[in-house]
């Protein structure tokens, strides 16, 4: 009698086996020649070398779609094993507006006018700035983009950085690691990760240097190929942080810029490099701009009135 083992890794084995087990006992309706056992993260399957070929294929087909779509039903599980070709199984959502599909089946796709805008700027440039207020989805709509691109397997790894500035705080002394004083900052970046990719997947990408988040600092001397790099807060670089960010752009790179010019944390007379590198990059070819407004604000209700009452009196000023 032949074995086959297959592991489960990056991903949670109950998750994919189904509570107690549904999923693992509708495949094994399909495989009636085979013993099939789910123990721990590892799945064994005993039988006819043939018949296990084809378990193989049929397993892997559905390990690709619970790593695409995060989620495993009945549905799902009878149309792979009942398709003879790969493309028969292919949801119709992987085409239209959605960008990822996130944790727990979670649909992310952009939900304003300029955030479509976005999303096809980003298509057609290799370089793009999203400018514009806070919850307009800038980074959020930036990071399911990296993502989309990382499962397209069009990029190897995504870059995530902004500059550690102290948003008119005094954080004073922080303990811990590097990692532990570095992580406040970039805490909205975990955040929108932690909604498109599932947790242990998303620790092992992280361990694994395929997710890559840090301050601008570290980028310093890097060169950065096949990669979907964006860096956050931009309106918080100065001159030189923003030159040598955008001179790290390798082949096969992906590079957005994200940042509101109405919350800059510098210290007076420093210009900010966003600001700087609009004017300076406004004509050039391959770069592409959007600025999102009030409109595009997509938190609760009242963040869209506060930025008007900010701006009436900016304004006024």
């Amino acid at each position: 009698m032949n074995e086959l083992i297959i592991e489960l890794t990056e991903i949670n084995p109950r998750d994919f086996f189904g509570l107690q087990n549904a999923n693992i006992n509708l495949i094994k309706n399909y495989f009636p020649k085979l013993k099939i056992v789910a123990r721990g993260s590892k799945l064994k399957a005993y039988g006819d070398e043939e018949e296990l070929e084809l378990f193989d294929t049929k397993l892997t087909m559905l390990l690709d779609q619970f790593a695409k779509y995060n989620k495993l039903d009945e549905n799902t599980i009878e149309r792979v094993l009942q398709s003879n070709r790969r493309e028969e199984y292919e949801s119709s959502a992987s085409s239209g507006d959605v960008l990822v599909h996130g944790v727990n089946g979670r649909l992310i796709k952009a939900q304003t006018a300029n955030q479509r805008k976005l999303v096809d700027l980003t298509k057609k440039n290799d370089m793009v700035f999203a400018i514009g207020p806070a919850g307009t989805g800038k980074t959020y709509t930036g990071v399911a983009l990296a993502v989309k691109a990382l499962k397209d397997k069009e990029v190897r790894r995504i870059i995530l950085t902004r500059p550690a500035v102290e948003a008119g705080e005094n954080l004073g002394f922080l303990p811990g690691d590097l990692k532990e004083k570095l992580d406040p900052y970039m805490q909205p970046l975990y955040d929108a990760l932690r909604d498109m990719i599932p947790h242990e997947k998303l620790d092992s990408y992280i361990e694994k240097g395929v997710i890559q988040i840090a301050p601008m600092a570290f980028m310093r001397g890097r060169t950065l190929d096949n990669a979907f790099v964006i860096l956050d807060e931009a309106q918080n670089t100065t001159h030189a942080q923003m030159k040598m960010f955008l001179t790290r752009m390798g082949k096969s790179a992906k590079f957005m810029i994200t940042g509101d010019p109405g919350q800059i944390d510098l210290p007076r007379r420093v210009i900010s490099g966003l600001k700087e590198a609009l004017l300076i990059l406004k004509d050039v070819d391959g770069v592409g701009m959007i600025y999102l407004d009030d409109k595009d604000v997509i938190r609760h209700r009242l963040v869209k009135k506060v930025i008007a009452a900010y701006k009436e009196i900016e304004n006024r000023n």
